[in-house]
Formats: C-alpha cells, sequence, structure tokens
C-alpha cells in the first residue's frame, strides 16, 4: 500500500520545468526557482505555489531539493556583506539518495540516475560551479552550508562590581560550577563589569583562581575551565555609568551575533550606587530580542522609606518579574525543603496549625564574628531578620499555593507578611559582643549596630492566632547552628505523666530542621526504654543527610542563579513582600534611630544577651539548648 504525501512550497511560475526524469534535483538560478526531484508525482500551481504529490518511499529524494533549496536561500540574503563557501561533497550509502550527472547543476532539467552507492556534488550555491569529490556525512554538509550564518551567545550574565571580594569569591564559581555541570549553555557569553583598567585576560587571570570543578565528578575539568574563561570578557566602565552600559551592550551585541540572546545582570554593588546602576541598564543594555533580568543583593533599602524609594526606581527601568532580590541563605537546602516537608507529606499538613503547634523557634547561630557585615550601618537587622529571617517564617506559615508556579507561592507569602503583628520593641532584644583583643577581629563597633537580635513575633489569622515564633540570629556566639524547631503541644489527659519525669517540656514531640552544622530532620518522640518496668525516654527520629545522600550540595548562589536563568521566583522576594517586612519591623528601627538604644553586651563565645532567656520565659517557650 502505498503512502500518499503532499508538499505547499513558495515557487514562481517561471520556474515551473518539466519534471521527467527517473529521480533528479534541479537547482534554477533564480533565488525563487526551488530544486525539484521527483518519481511518480505530478505537479501544479497554486496560486504561486507548487503542491508535490508523491509515494512515502521517495521523500528523502525529493527532500534533497528542499534542502538545497534552503542553502542557496541562506547564501543569498547573506551575500551582500559575507564571503560564500561551497557546499562540501557529500557521500551517503542510501537506497533512496541522488546522484547528480557530470554537469551538475548548470542547466535546469539535469537528470541524475539512482545508484546503490551515490555521490552529491558540492555545488557553490552562489555561481552554480561545483565539483566532485569524497564527502562527509549529510548533517556535516548541511552545517557547513550554515557556516558563514554566525552563531552567538544565546545567554549573556554580566557582573557589575566583578572585581569584588563578592564577584570572586561566590559569583564567579557558582557560574563556573552551573556551567560545568551542564546548566548554563555551551555558548554562555560571561561580561565582567567595573571601575578597573581591565583587560580579558586580567579578569581570566583573577577568576582562574577562585574556580573548582565538583568534588564528585572532575571529568574534563581543565577544558571545562578553559572553555569558561574562553567565554569570559571584561569592559571598564569607568566613572560614568551611562557611557558604561552603552560599551557593555555594544560588546555582548558583538557577542550575541544575529541570535537572539537574554541577558541577566547581577549588581554585585554598594547601595549606593545600585540606582543609578540598575538605571543605567534599563536605558542603555537590556536585550533587544529576549529577556533581560537583573539580580539585586540585599539589603533592599536601609528602611520603609528608602526601600520604597529604591523600588519605584527600578520598577521605573523594568517590569516586576525582570527584578529577582537575591539573599544567598534563602538557597539553602533547608529552606527549599520546607514547602516540600509540609505540602508532599500528610503526617505533617493536619498538624499545622494553632490546634497542635505550641510555637516556632527560627535559629541563625553564627560562632565566627562577621563584624565587618553589620559595621555598615545596617546592623543585623536590616540585613538577616528583614529578608531571611522573615521569609522562612513565610514558607513555614503560609497556607497551600494553588501551584508551584512563583508568582503563586508570593502571593502566599505576601498573605503571611500582611497577616504578621508589628513587632513591639518591647518583644524585641537586641545585642552586640564585646570586643576584645581574644576576639582575632580588629573592627571598630558602631555602639548602635547590634550583631544578635532575639524577637517574638505574632501571625494574626486563623492558622496560627496565638503561636508565638521566636527568632534568634547572631554573631559571636558559642556554637554555629542554623534551625527551625517546631515544637507540638502536650498531649491532653496524657496517662504517661507520671513516667515522663518532673519536667514535662522534655516529653514535648519537636520537628528539629537542621542546616547547619550537620543536615538533618529530626523528630523528637517519646519511646519506652527497653527492660523491666515503665520508663520513657526523648528519642529523635533522625534523617542525617550526609549519611543518606551521597551527591554534593550546590552552593546557594548556584542554586539561586540557576533559579534566575529558569525564570523561577519563588526565594525572591516581590515588591509587596518588602514593603510587608520593613512595615513588620519599622517599630523597633524607629526606636533605634530616634533614641539610640544601646544594644545589650555580651561575651565573645557566649551565649548571646541575658535578656533573650527572659524573653522566652515571657512567652512561655522554654529554651534550645545551645
Amino acid at each position: 500500500m502505498s503512502l500518499t504525501t503532499g508538499y505547499l512550497l513558495p515557487f514562481s511560475q517561471s520556474a515551473t520545468v518539466p519534471l521527467t526524469s527517473t529521480c533528479s534535483c534541479h537547482l534554477a538560478s533564480s533565488f525563487s526557482n526551488f530544486p525539484v526531484s521527483s518519481r511518480d508525482y505530478y505537479s501544479s500551481l497554486r496560486n504561486e505555489s507548487l503542491v508535490l504529490n508523491g509515494g512515502g518511499s521517495n521523500l528523502c529524494r525529493r527532500f534533497c531539493g528542499l534542502k538545497l533549496w534552503i542553502l542557496k536561500s541562506l547564501n543569498v540574503r547573506q551575500g551582500s556583506h559575507r564571503k560564500h563557501q561551497p557546499v562540501k561533497e557529500l557521500k551517503t550509502r542510501s537506497e533512496h539518495t541522488f546522484l547528480s550527472d557530470e554537469r551538475g547543476f548548470v542547466e535546469e532539467t539535469g537528470a541524475a540516475d539512482i545508484r546503490p552507492e551515490e555521490v552529491i556534488v558540492g555545488t557553490n550555491l552562489v555561481t552554480g560551479s561545483h565539483k566532485a569529490g569524497d564527502t562527509p556525512s549529510v548533517s556535516k554538509q548541511f552545517l557547513d552550508g550554515l557556516s558563514d550564518v554566525p552563531r552567538g551567545a544565546s545567554l549573556c550574565i554580566a557582573v557589575v562590581g566583578a572585581t569584588g571580594e563578592l564577584a570572586r569569591g561566590k559569583i564567579s564559581p557558582a557560574l563556573f560550577a552551573l556551567y560545568y555541570s551542564g546548566y548554563l549553555p555551551e555558548d554562555v557569553g560571561i561580561f565582567g563589569y567595573s571601575r578597573k583598567n581591565l583587560t580579558d585576560e586580567d579578569l581570566r587571570s583573577i577568576i582562574a583562581s577562585t574556580l573548582t570543578c565538583r568534588v564528585d565528578h572532575q571529568e574534563n575539568c581543565g577544558d571545562k575551565m578553559d572553555a569558561f574563561l574562553s567565554r569570559t570578557y571584561y569592559i571598564n566602565g569607568g566613572y560614568d555609568n551611562r557611557d558604561g552600559m552603552s560599551r557593555l551592550d555594544e560588546r555582548m551585541k558583538q557577542i550575541e551575533g544575529v541570535s537572539k540572546a537574554n541577558r541577566i545582570f547581577y549588581l554585585s554593588v554598594p547601595q549606593e550606587a545600585l540606582v543609578d546602576v540598575a538605571c543605567n541598564i534599563g536605558e542603555k543594555a537590556q536585550a533587544s530580542q529576549g529577556w533581560t533580568r537583573i539580580i539585586v543583593e540585599k539589603p533592599f533599602g536601609f528602611n520603609s522609606h528608602s526601600s520604597h524609594q529604591l523600588t519605584q526606581s527600578l520598577l521605573s527601568k523594568f517590569e516586576e518579574k525582570q527584578i529577582y532580590r537575591i539573599d544567598h541563605m534563602l538557597g539553602r537546602n533547608l529552606i527549599e525543603n520546607l514547602t516540600v516537608l509540609r505540602f508532599s507529606n500528610l503526617v505533617f499538613e493536619p498538624l499545622w496549625n494553632r490546634t497542635y503547634i505550641r510555637n516556632v523557634q527560627v535559629i541563625v547561630s553564627e560562632s565566627v564574628a562577621q563584624t565587618q557585615k553589620y559595621s555598615d550601618g545596617y546592623g543585623i537587622i536590616r540585613d538577616i531578620f528583614h529578608s531571611h529571617i522573615l521569609q522562612t517564617i513565610a514558607l513555614l506559615a503560609m497556607e497551600p499555593p494553588i501551584s508551584l508556579d512563583g508568582e503563586d507561592v508570593r502571593n502566599e507569602k505576601v498573605k503571611v507578611l500582611r497577616s504578621t503583628r508589628k513587632l513591639d520593641p518591647a518583644d524585641a532584644i537586641l545585642g552586640q559582643y564585646k570586643s576584645s583583643s581574644g576576639d582575632k577581629t580588629n573592627a571598630i563597633l558602631n555602639s548602635v549596630d547590634p550583631t544578635y537580635c532575639a524577637a517574638a513575633l505574632y501571625i494574626d489569622n486563623a492558622r496560627w492566632d496565638g503561636v508565638p515564633f521566636l527568632v534568634r540570629v547572631g554573631t559571636g556566639l558559642i556554637k554555629h547552628r542554623v534551625e527551625i524547631r517546631v515544637q507540638f503541644r502536650h498531649v491532653p489527659g496524657n496517662i504517661y505523666r507520671d513516667n515522663i519525669g518532673i519536667n514535662i517540656d522534655l516529653g514535648t514531640n519537636e520537628l528539629i530542621l537542621r542546616d547547619e552544622p550537620d543536615e538533618a530532620i529530626l523528630v523528637k518522640i517519646n519511646n519506652k526504654v527497653p527492660g523491666l518496668g515503665l520508663q520513657l525516654d526523648a528519642s529523635e527520629l533522625n534523617l542525617l543527610y550526609k549519611d543518606r545522600y551521597s551527591t554534593e550540595v550546590p552552593d546557594s548562589y548556584e542554586h539561586l542563579i540557576h533559579d534566575v536563568i529558569d525564570g523561577d521566583n519563588h526565594l525572591f522576594m516581590r515588591s509587596d513582600e518588602v514593603a510587608a517586612a520593613w512595615s513588620i519591623l519599622s517599630p523597633v528601627l524607629e526606636e533605634i534611630d530616634k533614641h539610640h538604644t544601646a544594644p545589650e553586651l555580651y561575651e565573645f563565645g557566649g551565649r548571646g544577651p541575658v535578656g533573650a532567656y527572659y524573653l522566652w520565659a515571657k512567652h512561655g517557650v522554654p529554651w534550645a539548648d545551645d
């Protein structure tokens, strides 16, 4: 049974020729002519179009003519400004291929015979000349015909502030890790932009010293590193970002060629330079064909008013969907796992409310002092509390989104933030560790910049009414720890009360999500101690990631930059989230600014301010062991 197929292709009436050969391939000298190869088919003209009908067994024979016509079209279009190369000869061992006669395609009606082993003669698509010879595969011939069509970068990533510590230590290694793992296109263009007078090679030397390959697979590490560095370019922006961004745009266009390309700009710049840089990118360097996205580092303003001004400046040049406000702490696996744990496990979701949960504690404890980070006038509240802590609480407390789409998740997060009660200064304890010769730091701390904050937050909605969310975040403490503790209520009328002991809190169920020092999920339960008698013990069901999973955990910058490339924005704060978060913290920040409230001092390497213990007791929450 024969299969009938049809093709409708552009064809001028003047190109119509007798179709009499058993198997032929016609190449006309006019651009509008279409090469036809046929056997047992009929042609007719319909409104300047040629209809080809024939058996399915002749499909590849007819497709040869279509291919040559496409190649000719591409060369003619580019002929005014690009040198053409002749298509190389092709040899193939297919049952249904073509062989031109010795005269080639000089005459439109030149015929070809079908043979077991056939040679397509190389033809110059501009002059019509040809020569015979051994040839590569069909796919290579087709690519050779396109060799003069520029194939530029499909994605360009510019790091503004490329010579800074953050760019060298985190951003560049993250970009290379993505490239090495195959999450960046091979033709990616990486651009470094700063005020220093450097060359491409200078930047490559700076970056090369920070690059490492995956521990779990190091194949072709050197080759990948060389390829990545060869795709890296430097632009000296000078002190006029308007001119600098114009130069960056021109360099990007050179690398992109005529390809449709997307652009990402990572703004690793001081807050005071952010608006000028972003606005000039918006005016001078946005992608002309693809999408443009900018990554903005925290903190997002100094207070509610300055944050609003920053947001308005960004929105004057970009749409909300183009802006990605990054907080590297939100790229940790613990944060990504919050929604998975809640919404994919039936055992947790029915208990996730005020009826069963007694309190929630979010703890970020740094044992190594990072005084430079908090002595720039922003402090730990503006730096960590505003973004990381409140975003963590929002993900913990939000209602199930209708989908995993970023906007759906953000819609639920902002509802939680808007429902959160403004932080009462009486429910916030600020601390600052004592600078001493033994703390190995020489930084001079501002007297009102806190390095520690403990606070009690309440969410006024039906799910969480009356449940305290206790926060401890600080540096220079006794232990390095990042974890979330969800403590459940006591069992009503517990018949084993006498077997638990005097402290009923020791028998309370608890879910612990630990990120550091060892990532783990722990569930604290009561269990009978083996042996005679009835004695209960609080035990932990333990999922320790390093024992369960052998894979290397990507750096948080890797994770978040990958999300930006994918357009996944659920871990990035939207403008209304930023405003809602500042609204929660405004009373405390105004108190600090107005009255110059001095933080409580605590010993470096200690447990933090004593006032934090009293705050926990005030809200009826037992202190988690350090």
